[in-house]
């Protein structure tokens, strides 16, 4: 954890000339967007496995009218379907997966007061009026909504609703118009249809995390969530 918080520090004081006093939470942004360009490999290789899966439809629903009566029967034609094809239906997670690492030490870095034995030097920065270590309940005791900490989440909210509404929009455009793989007599595969109804809303569950989290924990969602939003719009167009 020491040596994390002296990466932090470091990029910190690297950019305290362009941020000055924002130096810890510039570092943070920075910090996220290195960590999003090495898994994004791993991102252009889960667009192309969405990509593989949709073109596969075709065939699923061949199986499905070859299938119409035995639902398990086509699960498991399904699931060899793309095993032959070398397509994994759980490509798509790696990417965020592979990103919890670093914000379960952003967030464990910016909750202890002492680190390695010493004082956590780093809970004494800002992002304008709001300290890198508080929440935002401690930011609506201090100040209120529209108090200067206050004023930073409402920013914070502001764009994650911003992205989670585009996110909300691309993501029911694209279930719909993916075809829906029945198990016969109209029936989705177990599983699917709350899926297709949850799934839309998984960024607005981003919200929640940014009001619960350390600000510096929130910055990186933020970042992060933001990021994807674009590399998704890219590498899904």
């Amino acid at each position: 954890m020491s040596v994390f918080a002296d990466l932090v520090q470091n990029l910190a004081d690297l950019l305290q000339p362009l941020f000055g006093a924002a130096a810890a939470a510039a570092a943070i942004v920075l910090f996220t967007a290195l960590v999003r360009l090495l898994v994004h490999p791993l991102s252009r290789a889960a667009a192309r496995g969405q990509k593989a899966r949709t073109a596969l439809q075709p065939k699923i629903a061949e199986l499905r009218k070859r299938h119409a009566k035995n639902p398990e029967k086509l699960q498991k034609a399904v699931l060899e379907l793309h095993a032959e094809e070398k397509v994994s239906p759980l490509s798509g997670c790696l990417p965020s997966l592979l990103q919890l690492p670093a914000f379960f030490l952003l967030y464990h870095l910016f909750s202890n007061t002492t680190i390695g034995g010493g004082t956590n030097e780093l809970l004494t920065h800002q992002l304008f009026a709001a300290p890198l270590g508080e929440r935002w309940t401690d930011a609506l005791a201090e100040g209120g909504m529209f108090g200067g900490a206050g004023l930073v989440y409402v920013g914070l909210f502001a764009l994650v609703a911003t992205v989670a509404a585009f996110n909300y929009r691309r993501t029911k455009s694209m279930m719909a118009a993916a075809v829906t793989v029945p198990v016969g007599e109209g029936r989705a595969l177990p599983g699917m249809g709350a899926m297709n109804k949850v799934t839309p809303l998984m960024s607005f569950f981003t919200l929640f995390t940014v009001a619960v989290v350390p600000l510096a924990a929130a910055l990186y969602v933020v970042t992060s969530t933001t990021w994807s939003a674009v590399e998704r719009a890219v590498l899904y167009r």
